[in-house]
């Protein structure tokens, strides 16, 4: 503490999932095993995307582009949470608490609204099929991804603005493994009731607003899409049924903890683990299970990788080939050919 005018907060204790030491190390090495999965899994998604002509489509640039804020949204609970499971002492700056803060509403209120434009996506896609390469063109979707940064930045700075100024001079322990508003606001040495109403809107009645909406649009799609025409049909309900499950997994935790005016629940630590280290794994893992044309593209992203690595091991060398000249490198190239050929 420092001591002024007024006292000041200068760091939180961060009481983390456990305070036995062999549950920390368990712990430790589940969520390092799915931090290591998360990863690679989103990286895969978004190279495998940018590498095939055939995933040029809208759909697939804003799957990307949500595959790169899993990425991203990951990184800023987790790191901090596998350092803290070998320290008994968990503790965070007040600077570092409101960069986890920030950086955590304007990830997850990019998601958001990035939701909201591949459900605008499909809508294009689905009901006007015609005016759909015109509407929802690549520079339109770079703009919208923009737009839907901007707007998660929006809605996170707003309560930064509106927690930064509160006075910090009592209790200092946050009972989880990082800061978020309903913990932080709960710690200010005055009366927080008009702030956690307005933090309930903003963030839990925001949520519930837009998953509402979301799941109503794509059952509107099913709907359209079980009574229209046959060409298709199985291609669009699946894409759609992809994202609802994405929905409902992304939704369902921050409702739970967003649309409780700042109540405490045993569940609390549980629903946050889920969401800020658990369902960004499931979008990689649903998409790719779920779409055969990932898959393809993930498979023929192997065999390419397979072959530049047999290309390479492929020796040309004059010692490896007693013909020397002409034959050495008709021999090389008959080899290659039929590495090649041998490629699923």
């Amino acid at each position: 503490m420092e001591h002024g005018n007024q006292s000041k907060v200068n760091e939180f204790i961060l009481l983390g999932l456990s305070q036995a030491r062999e549950a920390q190390l368990f712990l430790f090495f589940l969520f390092l095993l799915f931090y290591s999965l998360i990863l690679p899994g989103n990286i895969l998604i978004i190279v495998t995307i940018r590498t095939d002509p055939r995933l040029g489509s809208p759909m697939y640039f804003f799957l990307a582009n949500l595959a790169f804020l899993d990425i991203c949204y990951c990184s800023v609970t987790p790191p901090k949470m596998l350092t803290d499971f070998f320290y008994d002492r968990n503790t965070i700056s007040y600077k570092g608490c409101m960069a986890q803060l920030f950086f955590l509403h304007w990830l997850g209120g990019s998601e958001v609204f990035l939701l909201l434009g591949m459900a605008i996506d499909r809508y294009v896609a689905i009901c006007h099929p015609l005016h759909y390469t015109s509407v929802v063109s690549r520079p339109a979707c770079s703009v919208m991804v923009i737009l839907f940064w901007c707007l998660g930045f929006v809605h996170s700075i707003i309560q930064v603005v509106l927690i930064v100024p509160l006075p910090f001079c009592g209790p200092n322990e946050v009972d989880n493994f990082f800061c978020d508003i309903t913990q932080i606001v709960k710690l200010a040495c005055t009366d927080t009731y008009d702030l956690e109403f307005f933090m309930f809107i903003n963030s839990g009645l925001s949520a519930l607003i837009s998953f509402t909406l979301l799941i109503i649009s794509y059952v509107i799609l099913l709907i359209k899409v079980r009574t229209g025409s046959t060409e298709g049909k199985s291609k669009a309900a699946s894409t759609c049924i992809t994202h609802i499950i994405i929905v409902v997994v992304m939704f369902g935790p921050a409702i739970f903890m967003y649309c409780r005016p700042f109540q405490e629940s045993p569940l609390d630590k549980l629903v946050a683990i889920f969401h800020s280290t658990v369902f960004p794994l499931m979008n990689p893992m649903i998409y790719t299970m779920r779409n055969k044309e990932i898959k393809h593209a993930m498979r023929k992203l192997a065999s390419h990788l397979s072959f530049a690595r047999v290309h390479l091991q492929v020796n040309c060398d004059e010692n490896e080939f007693p013909h020397g000249g002409e034959n050495k490198g008709h021999v090389c190239s008959n080899y290659k050919a039929q590495c090649q050929k041998d490629l699923p």
